[in-house]
């Protein structure tokens, strides 16, 4: 290297890193998240917003400028079970899509830690758009809490033709059996040990870990449904879902779309 071109280098020092145009338009959409949203779905949001940029440019924002989703990637190993030969069948069939609006729902149990002790969150999803149309929380683990999530749902339940769930104690049981006969509908069960049976529901309890709970605390239940209420809220009406071509449930829903 010339002596006078090492000298002017160092005389100029680091060169200084110019913001970019649309750190400003990033830092808004991720907080408007509530700091879910990774670099795919804000890119989906600025596209809305009339701002085209690439995932590696809005990467590259979020590092500068200290964001980082608290969504991770879902890594799930799957460990082989012998056959389920009890008597109730999975009707579903992993026939996740195709389905007429209200007509098919999901349902697991995920747990969350409030205040000192573990709670129990059930989620109902409408297989037509992925909405939650049901949800509740408790410290028990039990019908109850399932019957609780059935009261949220705005839609009459004689809508509902298939109720699909693992094949745990909180929904298999004489309770439930009783309110899905009232309302003719049919119960369909995930085979024993077996997820990807109920991979939409379990993709759910993935966001809701990743969105909501991850990296938060929860004083008592009360403060845990609170939280609840607004996420699923959220979740519906604004979180841009990838399955529906980032669109919302509620948006996908009103414009009368279908997977």
């Amino acid at each position: 290297m010339p002596r006078s071109t090492y000298y002017r280098l160092r005389d100029e020092g680091d060169p200084v890193e110019e913001a970019d145009p649309i750190d400003g338009a990033v830092r808004e959409e991720f907080e408007r998240s509530s700091r879910r949203y990774g670099a795919r779905r804000i890119k989906r949001a600025l596209e809305r917003r009339g701002i085209v940029a690439s995932r590696r440019r809005i990467r590259r924002s979020m590092r500068s400028q200290g964001l980082r989703s608290r969504y991770q990637r879902k890594s799930f190993r799957p460990h082989p079970t012998k056959p389920n030969e009890a008597p109730t069948p999975n009707v579903l069939g992993r026939e996740f899509d195709g389905h007429a609006p209200h007509t098919h729902v999901c349902s697991d149990l995920t747990y969350v830690r409030a205040g000192k002790a573990w709670c129990y969150v059930c989620l109902l999803i409408d297989l037509y758009n992925r909405e939650i149309v049901g949800h509740a929380a408790s410290e028990r683990k039990d019908a109850a809490l399932v019957m609780a999530a059935f009261a949220t749902v705005a839609f009459p339940l004689y809508d509902i033709k298939v109720f699909h769930t693992d094949r745990g104690s909180e929904f298999d049981n004489q309770r439930i059996d009783e309110m899905l006969e009232v309302f003719g509908i049919e119960r369909s069960l995930s085979k024993k040990g077996c997820p990807f049976d109920n991979a939409v529901d379990e993709s759910t309890n993935k966001s809701l870990k990743a969105e909501m709970v991850w990296g938060e605390e929860f004083g008592d239940l009360g403060e845990l449904q609170v939280r609840l209420n607004d996420y699923v809220w959220w979740y519906n009406n604004e979180r841009l879902h990838s399955t529906l071509n980032y669109m919302s449930p509620v948006e996908f829903r009103l414009a009368g779309l279908s997977l």
